[in-house]
């Protein structure tokens, strides 16, 4: 009997990681390209996925690299894609690919703008495109890609039930300083059982950096904020800031995997380790309701009035 290929999909993305390997930092010119190919390898020998996009510099040509050193360790990917139409979007994966050698993508992180996000939010002929994408086995699974000033599309397609069947995830930036899906998505996606991929793991930097060293915070919101999570962190007894980073993202249940980028194999080995349990401890509770109080005032009151890139 042949397979259903809707019923292929419609369990969520099967064998993922709880840690995703980013590859920002392999794009990074002022690294040596063989540092970068060492890391790439060591990740890969993890068996964790990986995240990729064209827009890390050189960084799929890195992966190339690694790849050819060991095609057995090729590991399952994200990518970013978009674009406003199936011929632009199937180029965009394409020429993805091309540089790593594979055929298809195991996730494509829909990166919308445009007229794709209006049909996407009300309904119309991505909708077929995606599908035969998923058909086809040229992208294998969809997570949408979510910033506050872009929470209003995801919020109407998935109170429609539209994505249904074709989105398998929502992904967005979450931490203990950045829930990047605005209050009433994030309340949807909780009343609806969605999955979540969290992004960018620790925030770039720990929070007594970002308060305190100059610099350090690359936007002003972010030192503002880690002056009010500091003392929560420091009341919950925990040393490392990775630690309390990844046992707050599994704090919800319906977060899946955490993505954090690094090019120091220190790094990659704390977050090797956080995330080999079976099952990441949470937060204790006051902890996390206490995050979470700050993450719903932040919402309202800066992220969602918040212009494009500005976060």
């Amino acid at each position: 009997m042949s397979e259903n290929p809707t019923a292929r999909h419609s369990l969520g993305i099967p064998g993922l990681s709880k840690y995703i390997y980013g590859t920002t930092r392999l794009g990074d010119s002022k690294i040596p390209a063989d540092d970068r190919v060492k890391i790439a390898r060591t990740a890969m020998e993890s068996g964790v996925w990986f995240h990729a996009s064209r827009q890390y510099g050189d960084a799929l040509e890195v992966l190339g690299r690694a790849f050819d050193q060991n095609r057995s360790q090729v590991p399952r990917l994200f990518f970013k894609i978009g674009n406003n139409n199936l011929a632009e979007l199937r180029a965009n994966i394409g020429e993805q690919l091309a540089p790593l050698g594979i055929d298809h993508m195991d996730v494509g992180q829909l990166c919308l703008s445009g007229e794709y996000a209006e049909e996407f939010r009300r309904g119309g002929q991505c909708y077929a495109d995606f599908r035969r994408l998923k058909d086809e086995g040229l992208v294998r699974n969809f997570v949408f890609e979510v910033f506050p000033w872009t929470s209003e599309v995801p919020y109407d397609a998935l109170k429609s039930g539209r994505t249904k069947g074709i989105i398998d995830a929502f992904i967005f930036y979450l931490n203990p300083l950045q829930r990047f899906a605005s209050n009433k998505l994030w309340d949807l996606i909780q009343k609806e059982g969605g999955s979540v991929i969290a992004m960018r793991t620790v925030c770039g930097a720990p929070v007594h950096a970002l308060r305190d060293v100059p610099g350090a915070a690359w936007v002003p919101y972010l030192k503002t904020r880690a002056a009010e999570v500091a003392p929560i962190f420091e009341r919950s007894g925990i040393v490392d800031w990775s630690e309390f980073c990844v046992r707050f993202a599994f704090s919800f249940p319906q977060v899946r995997a955490t993505v954090g980028s690094t090019s120091r194999p220190e790094n990659l080995s704390t977050f090797l380790r956080l995330t080999a349990p079976a099952t990441v401890a949470p937060l204790p509770t006051d902890i996390v309701e206490a995050l979470v109080k700050l993450q719903r005032r932040w919402s309202d009151e800066t992220d969602i009035h918040a212009q494009p890139w500005t976060m």
